[in-house]
């Protein structure tokens, strides 16, 4: 057996030994294969190191191994043909496998660049910095306490194009501390939702700051209840429940905009009355809050849960699809989708049957099942009935 970092494997190596992540949830067992699919999700989950079946020696690309042929020490030719082959072309090797290698090979390159690397380091000190604010407000902080704190945030938000932003957070996702990295992306989030609605900047940084503050009642939760890795008891959802109440009880009297309590107290209620904690509708619900729902909602989606994985911004465009028009206000959600569709136009994808391509039209009537072009050159109509069983696994 060796232990190699997660940079060094390649697809075909063998787990010899269970991959778990710091909060216990298996990710690989002994005598599974590594695929690249399984190798970015080890990744995703912050896995440093993993034990495959092999002798210590260096890791090596078998792809590269496949190029060089070895130096050819005997006369037996039919067992160089097996060890010496030559350098297949570009065109031999399946193209699906060869776009997936790349985009592995791409998205670990991304991560140690230094592009990326300032992303994350300024990403850390707003993490930072919330946290330092959460503790100020609860001990009794008022609203002018939080210049700072929306000032770093909107650096943050700059710093980006839509489509960087949004690709960076995919990558950004801290698993030891999910109040607060949820509560940062969320206030990007909706940042973006607001310059999609033109908003004025007033008010624009209201919705920031709201989006940052609106889970700051989850800090008088449980430990054991909000770190759960399973399904919650009636009790214990009854307990998670009460954080929105919690969050306006903390804020209130401390000199924050209206808009911002509203969103604290209603970022879960819904249009159609389903929501909680009052079960409002869609004309009660205060249009700020109505925005941070939104935001909540795709970057819960987006992020890793104990029963399953993170879905892909098509895959959450096509929940909202589902059931959305209903749950959400209108105007709000439609910018949304419409915005996040054409953010990944011309974009690279893999279906669900692992053929990948580009986005090349987004439907409008359909926004989660665009017209692809595969690398096969084909061109196919997701909202098409005939292609009804495909669907947008993951974006690359």
């Amino acid at each position: 057996m060796i232990t190699l970092t997660v940079d060094n494997l390649t697809p075909g190596m063998i787990v010899a030994s269970p991959i778990v992540t710091k909060r216990g949830q298996t990710i690989s067992k002994p005598g599974e294969k590594l695929t690249p699919q399984l190798i970015a999700k080890l990744s995703f989950y912050k896995i440093d190191v993993v034990t495959v079946e092999g002798q210590a020696s260096a890791p090596v690309d078998t792809d590269v191994v496949a190029a060089k042929p070895k130096p050819v020490e005997n006369k037996d030719n039919s067992q160089n043909k097996k060890t010496e082959p030559e350098k297949p072309k570009p065109s031999e090797k399946p193209r699906e496998e060869s776009r997936v290698s790349d985009q592995i090979t791409y998205t670990q390159r991304l991560k140690q660049s230094s592009h990326f690397q300032k992303f994350q380091s300024d990403y850390a000190l707003n993490i930072a910095n919330l946290k330092e604010h959460f503790n100020s407000i609860i001990a009794g902080g008022n609203a002018d306490c939080c210049t700072d704190l929306l000032e770093q945030c909107e650096a943050l938000f700059k710093s980006k194009t839509t489509l960087e932003l949004f690709d960076m957070l995919s990558n950004m996702r801290n698993l030891e501390d999910p109040i607060y990295s949820h509560s940062l992306n969320v206030g990007l989030i909706a940042r973006s939702i607001g310059k999609w609605l033109h908003l004025s900047k007033n008010d624009l940084n209201t919705l920031t700051l709201a989006g940052l503050l609106h889970d700051i009642g989850k800090t008088q939760i449980p430990e054991e209840i909000l770190n759960k890795p399973g399904k919650y008891t009636d009790e214990e959802f009854a307990t998670m429940k009460t954080h929105p109440l919690l969050g306006k009880k903390i804020l209130n009297g401390k000199g924050f905009d209206s808009r911002i309590l509203a969103a604290t107290l209603q970022h879960h209620e819904r249009s159609d009355g389903s929501g909680y904690p009052r079960g409002l509708m869609e004309d009660e619900i205060d249009d700020f809050a109505a925005i941070i729902a939104i935001a909540d909602v795709y970057d819960a989606m987006t992020s890793a849960r104990a029963h399953r994985d993170p879905l892909c911004s098509f895959q959450v465009i096509n929940q909202f699809e589902k059931d959305g028009l209903n749950k959400y206000h209108t105007k709000y959600v439609l910018t949304f989708l419409e915005h996040m569709a054409n953010t990944y136009n011309n974009s690279r994808i893999m279906l669900n049957t692992a053929k990948t391509g580009r986005v090349v039209y987004i439907n409008k009537s359909d926004l989660s099942r665009p017209v692809i072009q595969l690398d096969s050159g084909d061109i196919i109509n997701l909202s098409d009935n005939k292609h009804k069983d495909l669907y947008i696994k993951s974006i690359l």
